[in-house]
């Protein structure tokens, strides 16, 4: 049987840049993936802020397109923010996935493709043991490993034996059509993020149109299973893709490269499990590393991969320390860096998705209208809350700081 210092199950964004940290650390690392390839399961929309590629060292050859104006169309309001410079990217999802593991294997990280996960075990001697099956021929596999990392993202297969055993949780899905246009209409989208919201376009969630390679564009929508508090019924996902496709586009002749979907499966107040037992802890949308007003998961993803690698490294480094306090201390260290300004944005996701009135989401989009295009970034991809203030009165201001306390009262550490 093959050992190795850690096993992380799941080649996604949070694995692989896991995986690539700790090879570069000189562990002996196995990703494994169950996809037989990267060129599937290209489920992300992949936008992301101009950062993202100096902070996790990533090439140009990832983008799709650079992105430097956001657009947000509501049942009744069409508002542009624009920028001289490009503020952000959308990135090749399989392409990065396939990066991330060469970069590992470059380091010296051992990957497996087209292996399911089954099931673990501890072992007497502190160890454990996670066993796998081989899609195509079925044969299964075993490997030893000091540490097990669930990098399955919604599936959390790793951290619990059974679906059953999960705690309450909020999902949301998406579908998303690449599609090949013709180079004027290409031009017409190649520099914006325009998102879509309202009753009209999509209750429950939001669409959206990205640049992606010339002459190809993203248009999806994705929602939240949940009742909304006004719109008694709605459509299928495709139907408001249609939607934006026929009535906002104008958008007859297209050809459709391909169709993809997912679900997230999110912790409201991020009270997720991020371990279990010694040798097994989670990272990425295994424990809720995604935002869920704007969707937005690889930059986070990534973010908390790094926050777990130092606490790996000193279980390997010191293997008679405790290993409830090491992953505890993860665990802090990630509220820390994630929980107060998302438990606000879960509050505003949740009331723009499922109770607010289409004037009402239009009433947000006029107090946004004076910001810059980089402040908007800041608010969406940032959580810079505070950009909200800017020109408020003070009566407001004391408003937005009493649903602040209320929001923080509600979800105590």
């Amino acid at each position: 049987m093959q050992e190795f210092d850690v096993v992380i199950v799941g080649a996604g964004p949070a694995g692989g840049h896991c995986a690539r940290l700790l090879a570069q650390s000189g562990q002996r690392v196995l990703l494994v993936e169950q996809a037989q390839s990267f060129d599937v399961n290209s489920f992300s929309s992949a936008g992301a802020p101009l950062d993202i590629l100096k902070r996790f060292n990533l090439p140009e050859r990832l983008v799709g397109q650079f992105w430097r104006n956001i657009t947000i169309v509501t049942t009744n309001l069409n508002e542009a923010w624009r920028s001289p410079a490009p503020l952000g990217v959308v990135l090749d999802f399989g392409r990065l996935r396939e990066f991330l593991a060469q970069e590992a294997q470059r380091q010296g990280a051992t990957l497996w493709l087209g292996h399911h996960y089954l099931n673990r075990e501890n072992t007497a001697d502190g160890k454990a043991i996670a066993h796998f099956q081989q899609r195509g021929t079925g044969d299964r596999v075993s490997v030893r490993a000091r540490v097990i990392v669930d990098a399955t993202g919604p599936a959390r297969a790793v951290l619990y034996a059974k679906r059953s055993e999960q705690p309450p949780l909020l999902s949301a899905t998406g579908i998303e059509y690449l599609i090949d246009v013709s180079p004027e209409i290409y031009d017409r989208y190649r520099d914006d993020l325009t998102f879509f919201l309202g009753h009209r376009w999509m209750p429950r969630g939001y669409s959206w149109i990205f640049p992606m390679a010339p002459n190809q564009l993203k248009v999806g929508a994705a929602y939240i299973k949940d009742r909304h508090a006004l719109v008694q019924h709605t459509q299928s996902l495709r139907h408001y893709i249609d939607l934006v496709l026929r009535e906002y586009m104008h958008l007859d002749d297209y050809r459709l490269i391909e169709s993809h979907g997912s679900t997230i499966r999110y912790s409201r107040g991020l009270e997720d499990r991020y371990y279990d037992g010694p040798t097994c802890l989670g990272i990425g949308d295994a424990v809720s590393t995604i935002n869920l007003l704007g969707g937005e998961g690889i930059r986070h993803a990534m973010e908390g991969a790094a926050i777990a690698h130092p606490y790996i490294l000193q279980a390997l480094q010191n293997p008679h320390s405790p290993r409830e306090d090491l992953w505890q201390s993860y665990q802090q260290a990630m509220l820390r860096h994630f929980k107060d300004r998302w438990l606000i944005s879960e509050r505003l996701g949740l009331k723009k998705y499922l109770a607010d009135s289409d004037e009402a989401i239009d009433s947000t989009i006029r107090r946004v209208r004076h910001l810059s295009a980089q402040e908007l970034v800041d608010i969406l991809f940032y959580y810079k809350f505070e950009r909200l203030t800017k020109g408020f009165n003070p009566y407001l201001l004391n408003r937005l700081y009493s649903l602040f306390k209320r929001i923080r009262a509600l979800f105590p550490r």
